[in-house]
């Protein structure tokens, strides 16, 4: 019988410890020696959480979820198999990592596979680190009922040109778990993460627009006030009651800050090793050369405590480390798990299963400023569709926002298309705000571009 995992404060959360989780991970490495598998890593995680949503003062939705899961990778020299189970028992553990032998025994071998060097592995004081990230959330169903009709309730109440609503959600997220190698890492530890949105319907009939808000951390008090978010979200929708297109031109623009954030993550996607060697990507041997203007300066901080992309170590077990990715634009490195960095044959960086915290230096400019700066333009603040194509760069996507002349927002815009290529976009950038918004790996205030191609009229 497992004893459950108490919270700070001696709530019990978790039905298994984390020595239980430990535990069951030396029983696969066990297995796995024992099998005749010549390494094996494997991890062990156990969830739980729930979320409701609030739609017109109605409950409309009570989730609760409960999982748990031990994954297996075994290797035979360099031939590789994995299986997963969500059954703890011995003979569940044994039969797991049966089939993952099995599942070896007929793959090709790979030279590139295999576990890291035992020198880049996170040491026990690596994993020993507290950055912060456990901060359950004490709210049961009715609490949570209560948040989301005071958050819905706040944008109904800012006009009554908000006639509609698609619901305000909270949700509340917790879970920890243990990886761990047969070259002795093992490391593990409890995170959290909750958030609170609110989506709201401005305007009747033809005339109908929505918009949204939500904020996220992983210690509740980090977030927003709901009344707060509906508020906001009631706001944005409200504002773009009205839209029009506008005629084809070349302008620059402006993507705010959780868009700029997705301009960032496309940066990411084409310097990460899986595009590199499979040679899919517009930025290929770009390492020491410049991918952006000279403003631009990217940091990698893995260690910030409390960040909802922070981590002790890869999903490898590889130590994370501080690092710059670009400088005056130039790029300083890729992001590389264990196998793309063998592929490529470079130095591994940590990044197996995504970047940890990626800090675009702002500028001096806040978003008033930006608007001033630009002084003609387009501000984006929605894109639809997923145009993005890695291979050569180009890059279309459907888009609303708002029109902007004389540095002042003029009104609202959709239906149109804006297009460019990301090569040229990255190296256009005149501007990033100090307007940062944290809602997940990458932090990064708008984004001024140069000049792109808008389609509308």
């Amino acid at each position: 019988m497992t004893r459950p995992v108490p919270a700070p404060g001696g709530e019990q959360r978790f039905a298994h410890s984390l020595p239980v989780l430990q535990a069951l991970a030396q029983d696969v490495l066990g297995h796995a020696r024992a099998l005749g598998a010549s390494d094996c890593e494997v991890d062990v995680s156990e969830g739980l959480g729930q979320a409701v949503t609030v739609r017109c003062g109605a409950v409309e939705t009570v989730e609760y979820n409960r999982d748990k899961g031990i994954g297996v990778t075994v290797y035979l020299g360099q031939r590789k198999g994995h299986a997963s189970t969500s059954d703890f028992s011995p003979s569940a553990l044994r039969e797991t990592v049966e089939a993952a032998l099995a599942i070896a025994r007929y793959t090709a071998e790979d030279a590139c596979a295999g576990l890291p060097d035992a020198a880049v592995l996170a040491a026990p004081a690596d994993c020993a680190r507290d950055l912060d990230l456990y901060h359950p959330w004490r709210l049961d169903v009715d609490g949570c009922i209560d948040l989301a009709r005071r958050c819905e309730q706040a944008a109904f109440d800012v006009s009554p040109q908000v006639t509609n609503s698609e619901g305000a959600t909270v949700s509340i997220q917790e879970g920890h778990f243990v990886a761990a190698n047969s070259l002795g890492f093992m490391g593990g530890f409890p995170t959290s993460r909750h958030y609170v949105s609110c989506s709201v319907i401005t305007g009747r009939e033809d005339a109908m627009q929505r918009d949204d808000w939500y904020s996220t951390a992983r210690n509740p008090q980090w977030i927003a006030a709901p009344e707060a978010i509906g508020d906001y979200a009631a706001r944005r929708a409200l504002a773009r009651l009205g839209a029009r297109k506008i005629p084809t031109c070349k302008v620059p623009v402006l993507f705010e800050a959780p868009l700029a954030a997705s301009l960032i993550g496309n940066f990411v996607h084409a310097v990460s090793g899986g595009s590199l060697y499979r040679k899919s990507s517009f930025l290929l041997d770009s390492l020491g050369k410049p991918v952006f203007s000279k403003i631009v300066r990217i940091r990698e901080e893995p260690h910030l405590p409390g960040a909802l992309a922070s981590s002790l170590f890869d999903n490898d077990g590889v130590a994370t480390r501080p690092r710059l990715v670009v400088d005056d634009g130039v790029l300083q490195g890729y992001f590389l798990g264990t196998y793309s960095a063998r592929k490529l044959g470079l130095p591994c960086t940590a990044n197996a299963g995504g970047c940890h915290n990626l800090i675009v230096d702002g500028g001096a400019l806040d978003f008033e400023g930006l608007l001033r700066s630009m002084g003609r333009g387009l501000l984006v603040t929605e894109l639809l569709g997923h145009g993005v194509n890695y291979v050569n760069g180009d890059y279309s996507r459907g888009a609303a926002g708002y029109w902007v002349e004389n540095g002042q927002i003029a009104y609202p815009v959709e239906e149109i298309t804006i297009a460019g290529n990301l090569r040229d976009m990255f190296r256009q950038i005149a501007a990033v705000g100090n307007d940062v918004l944290v809602r997940g790996s990458r932090q990064v205030g708008s984004i001024l571009i140069e000049g792109m191609k808008i389609a509308g009229n």
